[in-house]
């Protein structure tokens, strides 16, 4: 995950000015626990860490689920970030120190201009499924414009951002930030799926999701959905710049903003596919500000 150094995220920065949580954080990278084993090894109560868990919990940085055994069901604790990258200034500040103008955009991720998916898939508002489950001709009904949580088992879907440039300007970095996850029936946490995104026909890179996450409810999911059913995905950041192509701050590939030649006056087509024939073919699910855990629709910036 990347993230701007802003109050926006204070629930999620105010988690590592705390000794106990980054403590908590190091046990966990070895392992799932539960919480009882962490109070033990920490020498405080469960409350104490419960407090703790669900804090962290919040800001997305571990999940839990409940697990029976021999003595009744116990919370285990498992870290969701693999990385966190802070973001204290704009990356086309750090790399190139010339004055730059940006302006930046809000997708809705029904707002999609072209598809190709197969089932499993699905569209769904904060309020209801639209449509039918698992029939691909739904993503064609006009309300599809209203989903804050969609999903398919492979294909893609495409996305056509605002080229505000003008005159002989042409964009030096485009940031796209949004939540996504593979997509699994039901869900799956252990379903690795090879994403690629791509920019007016041009790869700019793969990214392997490790899973499907539903143990833990989304912090913005509606109390109507399914809790057997996919809750959330991870908050990820992709960064065209004129040296190459990040996500969550480590390189990509080593397509550049040159590469796309992006001038006035030219479409930005912006496509997510989950390729049938990939190595993990493991589909998609994509979340907007009013579904899964972060208020993020797709969220662009373009500098030039």
């Amino acid at each position: 995950m990347e993230i701007e150094v802003s109050t926006k995220h204070m629930s999620l920065l105010e988690c590592l000015s705390s000794e106990t949580r980054v403590r908590m954080i190091e046990m966990l990278r070895e392992r799932t626990m539960y919480v009882k084993e962490i109070a033990d090894e920490l020498k405080l109560s469960s409350a104490i860490i419960t407090k703790h868990i669900q804090k962290m919990e919040k800001a997305g940085i571990l999940s839990t689920k409940l697990v029976s055994g021999t003595r009744g069901n116990q919370k285990a604790c498992t870290l969701s970030l693999d990385q966190l990258v802070l973001q204290f200034r704009s990356p086309v500040e750090t790399t190139n120190p010339v004055e730059s103008t940006s302006y930046s955009v809000s997708i809705p991720i029904g707002h999609y201009t072209n598809y190709q998916v197969k089932p499993t898939c699905g569209l769904a508002s904060p309020y209801k499924v639209i449509g039918m489950l698992d029939d691909p001709r739904y993503f064609a009904e006009p309300e599809h414009v209203e989903a804050h949580h969609l999903w398919f088992s492979s294909g893609f879907v495409e996305y056509l951002i605002p080229n505000y440039l003008i005159g002989k300007t042409q964009a030096r970095s485009i940031r796209i930030t949004m939540e996504i996850c593979s997509e699994s029936p039901g869900y799956n946490e252990d379903w690795p799926s090879d994403i690629v995104f791509s920019m007016n026909g041009i790869n700019l890179g793969i990214w392997t999701c490790p899973g499907d996450f539903g143990s833990q409810k989304g912090n913005l999911t509606p109390d109507w959905w399914r809790k057997t059913d996919t809750q959330h995905g991870l908050l990820k950041t992709i960064l065209v710049t004129e040296k190459c192509t990040f996500i969550d701050g480590v390189e990509l590939s080593d397509i550049n903003s040159t590469d796309l030649t992006l001038t006035p006056g030219q479409d930005i087509r912006f496509r997510i596919t989950s390729p049938e024939d990939a190595r993990y073919p493991g589909g998609i699910s994509m979340f907007g500000s009013q579904f899964g855990h972060y208020e993020y629709d797709i969220e662009v910036t373009v500098s030039y």
